[in-house]
């Protein structure tokens, strides 16, 4: 099978090609004979009826500081593409949303992965909303009295921004600490959005444990070790990722969500679990894949790049 695709993402010059999951996805494409193209989210456009994007004819390749070869800028068509992946990282505002709208106007004929549809619909930290048996205890507000009330049950806190990413603007307030009020002022002079409060989880010292899914089944998992000091996992802010298994809650809890994210095209996903509870759904940009294959040899971009190729023969 030959296939066109192309990349919706951030400058691909600048990946890191030890750690970058786009990278290993269009690594792995490249193997498989399929041609790539390669566009950032501004150059996406609708106009009189069509959709286009300006970009390049890429080839990747894994060296160090040059980790992409760019044909000549050329205009495409992408309703004439077999393949769009969406992978621009957030934040998950509305420039965001809008690439998702515009998309949504050559999916499904042309796949569009995941489903820019319910990627809008299902934003990381609200999707697990709907498993609230397999989450932590959690408040979605704008209202600061909620907040405190919520705290006052809960004693120790996680408070970070609904839409936010890499493990910025996310805070623990242990019981002693008298901030809540400051950071509510702070984070209402940056936006108009909802924050997100969740019982803190002591467990997360351990790690919060990264779960791939592929197309709704899981495949592996890395952990994510905080900093001495810090409560923030991501590896964005110096977290260690590190070898783990998938315990009889984690299969539970993929059981229980995989069908639905099956259902709805999210074709890569990531999960976090902090001990035995999902905190987050990731669909707009997950990560983790190099990270699984160098600790257990799962090749996750040619398991991905598998589940597409039999939805397009399906």
């Amino acid at each position: 099978m030959h296939l066109n695709v192309a990349f919706q993402m951030d400058p691909v010059q600048a990946v890191d090609i030890n750690a970058d999951s786009s990278f290993r996805l269009m690594e792995e494409a490249q193997s498989r004979g399929h041609a790539l193209f390669v566009y950032q989210p501004d150059q996406l456009a609708y106009v009189e009826g069509k959709m286009t994007a300006k970009g390049h004819p890429v080839t990747v390749q894994r060296v160090p500081g040059a980790p992409a070869i760019l044909a000549p800028e050329t205009e495409i068509d992408l309703s004439i593409q077999d393949v769009i992946w969406l992978r621009q990282d957030p934040p998950f505002d509305m420039g965001y949303i809008t690439s998702t709208h515009l998309l949504d106007r050559v999916h499904p004929d042309t796949l569009v992965v995941n489903d820019p549809f319910w990627v809008r619909n299902y934003p990381e930290k609200l999707l697990v909303l709907d498993f609230p048996d397999l989450t932590p205890p959690t408040a979605v507000t704008r209202d600061l009295e909620t907040l405190k009330a919520f705290r006052a049950r809960h004693k120790d806190v996680i408070l970070k921004p609904l839409y936010g990413n890499g493990g910025a603007g996310v805070f623990r307030l242990a019981p002693e600490d008298h901030n809540l009020s400051s950071l509510f002022e702070l984070f209402s002079g940056i936006n108009h959005e909802p924050l997100i409060m969740q019982k803190y989880l002591p467990m997360v010292t351990n790690g919060d444990k990264r779960i791939i899914l592929v197309d709704g089944e899981p495949i592996g998992a890395i952990n994510r070790v905080p900093q001495q000091g810090e409560v923030r996992s991501n590896m964005h802010v110096g977290g260690k990722a590190e070898p783990i298994g998938l315990t009889e809650r984690d299969r539970e809890i993929c059981e229980a969500i995989g069908p639905l994210l099956r259902e709805k095209g999210q074709i890569f996903v990531g999960i976090d679990v902090i001990g035995d509870y999902l905190t987050e759904i990731n669909v707009t940009s997950p990560t983790g894949l190099q990270e699984l294959e160098r600790f257990d040899g799962t090749n996750g971009a040619g398991l991905i790049w598998d589940a597409i190729e039999r939805r397009l023969s399906a």
